[in-house]
């Protein structure tokens, strides 16, 4: 029998987040999955600066940048009638411009999935040896009181594992057999489209060089496609839009032929093409009804399956990992009731629900479903998601109201608030001399940042009874030279922001109150849904 507080189902970007997040709240987790190994396919590439600082808090940040795509390539989308051809236009994503910098240390990467999830499986294994389960399938799943329990199958050895886990997180893709097991059911549009990736290897810099874009979209007649960067030399994507629409089919789309369209794409007929792989999949925007079922959680794309138009499939899932593992980690160690959980589908849920709307509207106006005469470009929110990608505002009983109203934000615009329920601003400090940002303070538990004539707040936090609360004085070894803090975070001398180990807060005073001991003990207890038996240290 396998014994473990948590059961992951999906060894993608999010199933191997989870698991570096469980373990770094000091949970044990399994991981399981099917295939043999990580992905052998690019898939997702954009990593968004959300994302980005995620890993930034989870010390994964320079590992993933290291290996990443060159940044130059980010900054560009371009669309011509063939790589050697006539171009018809460029755009320059609003998301990597320099006021959209501002908003965050951590810049939007690129990385294709196949290098990304090794470094995550690395991160994993390091932090739990032996936790991390290949060429294993969930084949059995049924719940109790104590928890879940059910069949792994080890598909080399075709040997049984009987399993119990207190609660599982499935990561298992937009086919979830865990979703199909609970009878979740999904609202959204489906199978919009019919595409094909082409995954090969060619050497396209007489063609790109110059002129560096993630995105390369050709338009032509007979086909509409795109070349995703990879690698920017000689490793590439080649996605073939609404396959029916211009009479490919599973069966006349041979490797030979792909070859012809990537070379037919380039303007080269001569172009020496290597296949590495050719994946067949229908385009999407799907919503699960509900994000948990007693102890198992949905994340990633077996709770939401948005279009590819934004990138921001991946980024949406990791953040659900991010979400849930904090709250996982506060039910097991005692901390939290069970009841905290029932926060994560009353926050996830409704930002993506936003997104896959947005990225709908995205793909639409492309309008790429149906055979076209000429190039149709994207609607203006399109690469310029500002509001999505920065902008969620969580309202569960995870956030404690403090009576101001919450920032106005859109899909474009982003307002930086430390308003409940909101993302942490960036800052820049300054801390021996070297800038740190106040997004590299919070991450890994509660933090409770306080402006000078704070000090009150010192036994506040050492509570018996408390979380561990990592209590940070600004004007003490963190110094706001710029004296933009507290007007970013909306307080006063003496005031306070409580934020989440998600990055989003949980609290905030705008003042020292009377008796700050009393107040943060009841702001834990409408966190964590339970009466805390407080005294001093």
């Amino acid at each position: 029998m396998l014994e473990t507080p948590v059961l992951i189902v999906g060894a993608g970007p999010v199933g191997l987040t989870a698991a570096i997040a469980l373990s770094q709240h000091g949970i044990r987790s399994v991981l399981v999955e099917r295939h043999p190994s990580t992905s052998i396919a690019p898939k997702a590439r954009g990593i968004n600066a959300r994302t980005m600082e995620m890993y930034r808090q989870m010390g994964i940040e320079d590992d993933i940048r290291a290996v990443g795509m060159p940044a130059r390539y980010g900054k560009m989308i371009l669309w011509a009638e063939s790589l050697a051809g006539r171009e018809i236009n460029r755009l320059e994503p609003g998301r990597g411009s320099a006021a959209s910098r501002t908003m965050s240390p951590a810049g939007n990467c690129g990385c294709s999935q196949d290098i990304l999830e090794p470094i995550l499986r690395r991160h994993a294994e390091a932090l739990a040896p032996g936790s991390v389960r290949f060429n294993t399938e969930l084949t059995e799943l049924k719940q109790g009181a104590s928890g879940v329990s059910g069949v792994l199958t080890d598909l080399v050895k075709q040997a049984t594992i009987p399993f119990h886990a207190r609660y599982v997180v499935a990561a298992d893709g937009t086919r979830s057999s865990v979703r199909d097991a609970l009878q979740i059911g999904r609202t959204g549009e489906r199978d919009i489209y019919d595409s094909v990736n082409v995954h090969f290897r060619a050497d396209l810099r007489p063609w790109v060089e110059d002129r560096p874009a993630a995105l390369y979209l050709i338009e032509q007649p007979d086909f509409r496609a795109t070349f995703l960067t990879v690698n920017g030399t000689d490793r590439w994507g080649f996605l073939v839009h609404s396959l029916s629409a211009y009479g490919f089919t599973r069966e006349n789309l041979t490797p030979e032929r792909c070859v012809a369209l990537v070379r037919q794409a380039v303007g080269a007929p001569d172009l020496t093409v290597e296949v590495l792989g050719i994946s067949f999949w229908n385009c999407s925007a799907m919503v699960a009804d509900r994000f948990s079922d007693g102890n198992i959680f949905l994340v990633g794309d077996a709770a939401h399956e948005t279009t590819p138009s934004g990138g921001f499939g991946m980024n949406l899932g990791v953040q659900d990992a991010q979400n849930l593992a904090w709250k996982m980690a506060a039910v097991l160690h005692g901390e939290a009731d069970p009841s905290l959980l029932d926060t994560y589908d009353a926050e996830r849920r409704p930002h993506a629900s936003e997104v896959v709307q947005a990225t709908l509207l995205n793909m639409q106006s492309f309008d790429r479903t149906a055979r076209q005469v000429e190039a149709k470009l994207p609607r203006k929110e399109f690469l310029n998601e500002r509001g999505l990608i920065f902008g969620a505002c969580y309202r569960s009983t995870a956030v404690v109201p403090d009576g101001s109203p919450p920032p106005v934000t859109s899909v474009t615009e982003y307002e930086p608030s430390a308003h409940p329920g909101c993302r942490a601003p960036h800052v820049w400090l300054a801390r021996n001399g070297e800038r740190i940002s106040t997004i590299d303070l919070v991450g890994r538990g509660f933090v409770l940042l306080t402006a000078s004539g704070g000090e009150a707040w010192r036994a506040a936090v050492n509570q018996r009874g408390l979380p561990r609360i990592d209590l940070r004085v600004i004007g003490e070894d963190l110094i706001d030279a710029e004296a933009i803090w507290m007007n970013a975070y909306g307080v006063q001398d003496g005031g306070a922001v409580l934020v989440r180990p998600d990055g989003y807060v949980a609290w905030r005073a705008a003042s020292l109150p009377d008796d700050p001991a009393r107040v943060l003990a009841e702001v834990f207890a409408h966190l964590l849904g339970r009466q805390l038996n407080t005294q001093a240290a």
